[in-house]
């Protein structure tokens, strides 16, 4: 998300499943993105983490990854509908609502849950952020360095402005 030639990239490794990655995304990356992201100072790389319910987790990367172009898009609407989704322990049915809220019939649906080469390639993602070294999500790289404790907008502009300074 964001220019490739921004000074400063944003790695983020989180959870479709993670209430915390819920919170970060839809209360301070939309202010991250109006004054950084879109603006060309960064660039957001978005890494996929499962946590517990892994399941869940999986099938949220794979349903926004089956909407053409709107990956981030149906990401947000994961996210937004999270505790809801968890509060109706209705799990398969609240990412079936949206991918019928994004176009997807039920079959193309159900399809888009089984594809086997879907699920692989998630864990795959999982398996290299794994060796990486995350261990837990949220987690946070500024140009490399390791974002530890606050990742408030306030803490992430600081880091941002001495990424950019080199």
């Amino acid at each position: 998300m964001g220019s490739p030639k921004a000074p400063v990239q944003l790695v983020v490794y989180a959870s479709a499943s993670c209430p915390h990655c819920a919170h970060w995304w839809t209360t301070e990356l939309p202010q991250v993105r109006k004054t950084f992201i879109d603006t060309g100072k960064v660039r957001l790389v978005f890494r996929e983490f499962l946590t517990p319910p892994e399941a869940f987790a999986a099938a949220g990367f794979i349903l926004s990854r089956r909407i053409p172009g709107k990956y981030f898009e149906v990401l947000t609407t994961v996210f937004q509908k999270q505790a809801d989704i968890y509060r109706t322990e209705q799990l398969y049915e609240g990412l079936a609502a949206i991918g019928k809220q994004y176009g997807l019939t039920d079959e193309q649906f159900k399809a888009t849950m089984s594809d086997a080469a879907a699920l692989k390639a998630v864990n795959e993602r999982n398996a290299k952020a794994i060796d990486d070294g995350v261990e837990s999500t949220p987690t946070f790289y500024v140009n490399g360095a390791p974002i530890v404790g606050d990742i408030g907008f306030a803490a992430l502009s600081k880091a941002f402005a001495t990424a950019a300074k080199g």
